[in-house]
């Protein structure tokens, strides 16, 4: 017998992906290896439009289809017009990868400045809660969708606290996490699948020159991972090949 949520999955072709914060490293990764399965992308950015409009260019170039979109996902009206001119592109949205996030900086606990502890909690928890929002309110079955699919993206420093550095951030994505499995529970017969990935140290622009290389003694694999690697992860969970996964966290972390 098949659950709401394999149905769900069966009845929503073509698959219309959003991809949050997709103008570099993981999320851009997502958006061309998510257009090259055939799904069509809608690239969000904050800033670095230049950069976007690569990544629509390279998708185009390849054969896919995508454009990129202008939205601060901390701001409810610009999710809700994000998700607006996806649709009126697309077609409804199928899939969404929460992935937009800053890391707030390095600073130690005692040190950090209220501006930048709001900044970061804005972005990396407001921003995925109204992000999963939007997208459960045009996916659920009970609210007339056809059901869908949510990976936010999360951290290994949820769970090891980055101590010294980012304990802010390490708190954000310890919200995300959560999130994810009451989400997860509380949506799953609607025909949702919400799950999260967990990455360790990655080569992106949130980290600075030399860090990743700094820290890979500390990884048991020896060395960072490509943002591809991390895509890799992230498609698999909106595949149906992950159809029985279900408030999971897959962590790619090279063993950290």
């Amino acid at each position: 017998m098949r659950t709401s949520i394999e149905e769900a999955s069966s009845s929503a072709s073509p698959r219309v992906l959003i991809v949050t914060g997709a103008s570099r490293g993981i999320g851009a990764a997502v958006a061309k290896e998510a257009a090259r399965r055939g799904y069509r992308v809608c690239v969000n950015y904050v800033s670095g439009e230049a950069l976007a409009n690569g990544v629509v260019a390279d998708i185009r170039a390849g054969g896919g289809d995508a454009f990129a979109h202008r939205a601060d996902t901390s701001d409810e009206a610009a999710v809700r017009g994000m998700f607006d001119e996806t649709t009126r592109r697309y077609g409804t949205v199928t899939d969404l990868v929460n992935n937009a996030g800053v890391n707030g900086g390095t600073s130690r606990f005692a040190d950090l400045e209220l501006a930048v502890l709001q900044r970061t909690l804005a972005v990396n928890v407001v921003g995925y809660f109204l992000c999963c929002q939007e997208a459960v309110r045009r996916m659920s079955t009970a609210r007339g969708g056809h059901g869908g699919r949510i990976v936010n993206v999360s951290s290994v420093a949820a769970v090891n606290g980055s101590a010294g550095e980012r304990v802010h951030y390490a708190t954000s994505k310890g919200a995300v996490s959560s999130m994810t499995i009451g989400l997860a529970k509380e949506v799953a017969r609607e025909g949702i699948r919400v799950n999260a990935v967990s990455p360790g140290l990655t080569f992106t622009e949130m980290n600075e020159p030399g860090r990743i290389d700094g820290l890979a003694h500390v990884v048991p694999i020896g060395r960072g991972a490509q943002p591809e690697e991390i895509a890799s992860g992230i498609l698999w969970m909106l595949s149906d090949e992950a159809g029985y996964v279900l408030s999971a966290n897959l962590v790619i972390s090279g063993g950290r």
